[in-house]
């Protein structure tokens, strides 16, 4: 199978390649080694947050890769304990110093928290960081269409990406939907459903063996053909490979559409509502 990345226009131009490699919890020694065994299987987008406690981690993995820095595209997201404006820029500027980098290429807010109801000023806050050059893209997570209206209204600056839970038994069609009419890219938090994988569903089990890859491999792939961009985690290096590999064969639309089919009312990992949960 082929393994070269295809990449998504964002909004506002820049690129992301259609895979990404989650950090969480990958940290000290040995989440270094793991991040840069993910380097050199070919992954180029790195996701981290000020929450995961590892950015330091990941820089130290960037600069002992040897890959240069443009080469590699870092993702990281501001908390909700960051969401008054001064805050929300004294955060990026503390991401910026513990990854070691000039600039991120995507900042994302990590929860909207709208009991706290400062997300708009945390967007702002990225708004001006990228005018200043501080971030490449930005973007928010876990945002629902009610949040992304009000800060779009609220700024005229339409998020370029929404990171958010999906997998088989969480679809997200509508939140797919909304994003698509807003010109939205959609990324995926545990796009393999994490400790509930459905591996065994039929329509997965089924789908690896008509095409001779592993189950994990159809659900990435089933991510690329609803354009979703997952950013799976793994810290063992054939696993790793294994999760790059899905762009030399590609699912029939019935396949797709049984996998999405899984979806569950219910199927939420940890009831993560974001109008409900709250992340500090």
């Amino acid at each position: 199978m082929a393994t070269g990345t295809p990449t998504y226009t964002l909004n506002d131009g820049s690129t992301l390649p259609a895979i990404g490699f989650g950090t969480y919890p990958l940290r000290d020694d040995e989440g270094v080694t793991a991040i840069v065994s993910a380097l050199e299987a070919g992954y180029r987008l790195l996701d981290t947050a000020v929450n995961y406690s590892n950015e330091k981690s990941v820089g130290e993995a960037i600069r002992r890769s040897g890959i240069p820095r443009e080469g590699i595209q870092v993702a990281t997201k501001i908390p909700g304990r960051h969401h008054a404006y001064d805050e929300a820029r004294a955060s990026i500027r503390g991401s910026l110093e513990r990854l070691g980098v000039a600039y991120t290429d995507l900042h994302l807010i990590h929860w909207p928290n709208p009991s706290v109801d400062k997300y708009s000023e945390a967007w702002r806050a990225l708004v001006d960081a990228q005018a200043d050059g501080e971030v490449r893209a930005i973007g928010v997570s876990n945002f629902t269409a009610e949040h992304l209206h009000r800060i779009i209204d609220e700024t005229g600056v339409t998020p370029a990406v929404n990171q958010i839970e999906l997998h088989p038994y969480f679809p997200q069609e509508e939140m797919r939907a909304t994003h698509k009419s807003l010109g939205i890219a959609t990324v995926a938090w545990s796009p393999m459903g994490k400790r509930q994988a459905p591996f065994d569903e039929p329509p997965i089990a089924q789908a690896a063996q008509a095409h001779g890859v592993t189950p994990g491999q159809v659900i990435l792939r089933w991510h690329h053909q609803i354009a979703s961009l997952p950013i799976p985690k793994s810290a063992t290096p054939e696993r790793q490979r294994q999760n790059l590999d899905i762009f030399g064969f590609e699912l029939t639309d019935d396949e797709v559409a049984a996998i999405t089919a899984l979806g569950r009312p219910d199927g939420r990992l940890f009831g993560g509502d974001p109008n409900t949960h709250e992340e500090m």
